[in-house]
């Protein structure tokens, strides 16, 4: 049987209130999509604006299902999505692990944080030839270029995390003789699960972004390779039909984050 929901008129009616919201708000973020797809479509069309140029929704329809039907497609947003999720692992992985190190040791943290903080000023861009010689140009570098781009952030916010536990709560563990591990596993990591949760959103997006950088300097295949490729010989189609599927790509990613936020949130007993 249903549970019904004892409530008054009002909260019923504020709860509708705000699921009218969420509709509203879901109807407009669909509608403001399909209204620029729409007017895209109709500028290219009337030669408004230029279509070589710009491409358009069917055109980049038809070039997308061509790939599709050769395989292309499949191969080269492999290869990108393979090197992107290896390159977010490690990087959440890493980052939680020496967050944890400088955090434990605070000789450590005192010498490696102000380095942490230029090296993430630094535009790792200017690091790609290093990489190549370093690793060799292939997916390693790839994979490397994104680690480097997104592990840092994930050190640094994961580590301010840390560093602001309730510093009542870290004094009455230490009146009970806590030692630092149990500090550790029930009252640091615990509290910072949001922290790392918001480290993981933001890991998605970088290591996507250190992935095209990196296939944009040394890869023969995935889809910043089609973006080069299909800027060099001028075939505007596959450069906005290998943008969109990364875009698609990319949201997928985030997707699957959000719902381990839910999760983590429902296991927690968070509203």
């Amino acid at each position: 049987m249903k549970k019904t929901l004892n409530c008054s008129a009002e909260h019923k009616k504020y709860l509708n209130g705000i699921r009218r919201k969420k509709i509203a708000i879901s109807t407009m973020r669909w509608g403001l999509l399909i209204v620029v797809i729409a007017l895209w479509e109709l500028l290219a069309q009337t030669g408004a604006i230029d279509s070589f140029i710009t491409s358009s929704p069917s055109r980049i329809w038809q070039t997308f299902v061509s790939l599709c039907k050769d395989g292309s497609l499949f191969e080269h947003a492999g290869v990108t999505l393979y090197e992107t999720v290896v390159s977010f692992l490690l990087a959440t992985v890493l980052g939680t692990v020496i967050a944890i190190a400088l955090w434990w040791f605070d000789t450590l943290r005192n010498v490696l944080e102000p380095h942490l903080v230029v090296l993430n000023a630094l535009p790792k861009i200017a690091l790609g030839p290093i990489i190549i010689i370093w690793v060799g140009a292939g997916t390693g570098a790839i994979i490397v270029m994104a680690l480097m781009i997104s592990l840092i952030i994930t050190v640094l916010s994961t580590l301010n995390g840390f560093m602001e536990v309730d510093k009542g709560k870290l004094t009455l563990l230490d009146t009970m003789n806590a030692t630092k591990l149990q500090k550790l596993i029930y009252l640091v990591l615990p509290s910072n699960v949001p922290t790392i949760i918001s480290a993981l959103k933001i890991n998605v997006g970088l290591c996507w972004v250190g992935t095209i950088m990196g296939e944009y300097l040394v890869s023969r295949a995935g889809l910043g390779y089609l973006i080069i490729y299909g800027g060099q010989v001028f075939k505007l189609d596959l450069v906005m039909t290998s943008t969109v599927v990364l875009c698609v790509l990319a949201a997928l990613m985030y997707v699957f984050v959000a719902l381990l936020e839910k999760l983590v949130d429902k296991k927690f007993g968070k509203s």
